[in-house]
């Protein structure tokens, strides 16, 4: 099997969802793997610390070429456990190997997006009671649009916040007879 044939695998029977996380099961990943290549190998490096926390690595070799994933030791809200013991730290290198796997093709898929980062949440609640002011003081469809554009692009990382500017400019757009 080749890597195009792996990632077209569906895994989704075969993950867990923990909080907003969903993980693959090790043992599936490993069969799975071993049933495409038979002579895969996988290996775990030595943790590294960063202050009180761990980092695991596991290398995955399969179709002659090895890929290696790193995870830190985290907790059950994706956050670096400080001090692991030697459950979490089980914990971790099951799930880097896991990673390690998808990275040859198997469930790579539900890794998407994880290395992007999350932003923290936005309260614009104030500046959107502002923007509401603006959009009721319109006098035209026209500077409606304008008003809700710039509303728009200046509060557009909280979702209240649009709901809210949104109420406001269908209200104003009722009213206007648009």
């Amino acid at each position: 099997m080749s890597y195009l044939e792996l990632r077209k695998i569906n895994v989704n029977e075969h993950t867990e969802k923990k909080g907003k996380f969903t993980y693959l099961s090790w043992a599936w990943a490993v069969d799975q793997l071993l049933q495409a290549d038979q002579m895969a190998t996988w290996e775990y490096q030595s943790p590294m610390q960063f202050g009180d926390t761990l980092m695991v690595f596991c290398s995955v070799t399969a179709f002659g070429k090895t890929m290696t994933a790193q995870l830190p030791v985290l907790n059950a809200q994706n956050k670096a456990i400080a001090n692991p013991d030697a459950f979490a730290v089980n914990t971790a290198m099951q799930r880097c190997l896991a990673k390690a796997i998808a990275l040859h093709g198997i469930g790579l898929y539900i890794y998407a997006g994880e290395d992007i980062p999350t932003e923290e949440p936005v309260d614009l609640t104030a500046e959107s009671k502002l923007w509401v002011d603006s959009i009721k003081n319109c006098t035209t469809i026209d500077e409606l649009k304008a008003t809700y554009g710039k509303a728009y692009s200046a509060i557009s990382k909280d979702k209240s916040a649009v709901a809210t500017i949104s109420a406001a400019k269908d209200a104003k757009k009722a009213e206007l007879g648009a």
